[in-house]
């Protein structure tokens, strides 16, 4: 029947080390190395050209070699998150699914899935072509895929490779009835293991109510080409803040989906324990808390922007910042834009060499830290009043920030800022005077 994706999460309950160094082909990530830089990748030196990337990371570049606009990681804060996030979970009980959507960077989901990680989270069907590229096991699918010629492709993976374990989401019986159609069409031979998503009213997709989602799942069990394996959903879609009523609107789904747990108890397979799927990286501590002592479950936090935290909304609003953590140490920040000043056409307005194209704008504009070799601005009145395309507008930095002057800046919302870099420079330091360049993580979106 090949392996199933509630089956290996058994495993781990028992032994929280079992996704170590497993789940993904690491001969494949390491050929990345042998990639040669070409005109492709943004803000890399022209002397770089022609190089593969281990070539290039075997001459000692250094920040100061690199151009503007620029988005970097900085490697000690990667495997600070990595590893906070993987203690964290292994004291609270729960198991990872790390959301590979955040960075789409196979580098960076083996170093998820080496700290413990058991699998990768994914949001669409391109996604999960790139995780099978590189010899993903374990993949959650947060999505539904009714895409016949997905589904089609889907059952050949499953056929041809035993050891591979899939899930994906479900949320009404039209679309079960969908898929156990095309699913027939492909003539699947292995049974696609399902999720029923509970959402909310006000959320996204999801069945609105517990008696929906038993409806659908009651439909799963009909379905011949189709394995009922637990419930997910997504909290993060019913709250933006760390207030009272956030926090409480929350906990309120956790429990809908705990009562949901209960109600289907008796419909699993004897098989696997059901897996119970839920958390982001703004409330997996209320997650763990609601969740965690369910009986006979399998719960599987998805939280993905942790690995490179940010200086904007995770900042305020994750768990570790704001006391549910446990006494865990928070996230860092691992993200910063590196950007220059164009023009002064005003006293207290710098024009900067970088847009919406280069960082993200949609949870919070990028905030200015300090200027290279120069002033200390993250305790003066200067900020990033907008973005353009390919500009962003710094007020009331003054002469602080003149033309020619490189910045470097906080960033908002680690989601939206890898896809507009296809590879990204790493830092040993980013706030060291010459902050060496340790390594390059491809992304594939």
């Amino acid at each position: 029947m090949g392996q199933t994706f509630a089956g290996t999460f058994a495993g781990a309950l028992v032994d929280t080390g079992a996704g170590t160094g497993s789940g993904i082909d690491a001969g494949r990530v390491a050929a990345l190395a042998d990639e040669v830089i070409d005109w492709r990748f943004k803000a890399l030196p022209p002397a770089a050209r022609g190089l593969s990337v281990r070539d290039y990371l075997a001459t000692g570049p250094t920040l100061a070699g690199l151009g503007t606009p620029l988005l970097t990681l900085e490697a000690a804060a990667v495997e600070h998150n990595v590893r906070t996030m993987a203690d964290w979970c292994a004291g609270a009980g729960v198991t990872l699914a790390p959301h590979g959507k955040t960075t789409m960077a196979p580098a960076l989901w083996q170093k998820q899935l080496d700290a413990g990680g058991h699998g990768i989270t994914l949001a669409n069907l391109s996604q999960v072509r790139v995780a099978r590229a590189f010899g993903v096991q374990r993949i959650l699918l947060a999505n539904t895929l009714l895409d016949p010629g997905g589904l089609a492709w889907l059952a050949g993976e499953l056929a041809a490779d035993p050891a591979f374990a899939f899930l994906t989401w479900a949320d009404s019986t039209e679309g079960v009835r969908l898929m156990d159609e095309a699913l027939r069409a492909a003539g699947a031979e292995r049974p696609v293991e399902v999720l029923v998503e509970l959402g909310a009213p006000g959320g996204r997709t999801g069945a609105r109510g517990v008696d929906a989602a038993v409806a659908v799942a009651a439909a799963v069990l009909r379905a011949p080409t189709l394995r009922l394996a637990g419930i997910g959903g997504y909290e993060g879609a019913l709250a933006h803040d760390a207030t009272a009523g956030g926090l409480d609107a929350v906990r309120g789904y956790l429990r809908a989906l705990a009562e949901l747990h209960g109600r289907l108890a008796t419909a699993y397979s004897d098989a696997a324990p059901p897996v119970v799927s839920a958390g982001g990286s703004a409330y997996f501590d209320l997650v763990a808390e609601e969740l965690s002592a369910l009986p006979e479950a399998a719960v599987v936090l998805r939280s993905g922007a942790y690995i490179a935290h940010d200086d904007g909304f995770y900042r305020g609003i994750s768990p570790l910042g704001r006391g549910g953590g446990g006494g865990a140490p928070p996230f860092r920040s691992a993200l910063h834009g590196w950007v220059r000043v164009l023009s002064r056409p005003e006293p207290q307005l710098a024009v900067l060499d970088a847009g919406k194209r280069d960082l993200p704008f949609d949870e919070g504009l990028p905030e200015p830290q300090l200027v290279r070799g120069g002033a200390d601005l993250a305790g003066t009145s200067a900020r990033i009043g907008a973005l353009d395309d390919q500009h962003a507008f710094l007020r009331d930095a003054g002469d602080l920030a003149p033309v020619g002057a490189v910045l470097r800046l906080g960033i908002s919302h680690p989601c939206t800022a890898f896809d507009r870099w296809t590879m990204i420079p790493v830092l040993d330091d980013a706030s060291a005077a010459e902050p060496r360049v340790t390594g390059l993580v491809r992304t594939f979106f």
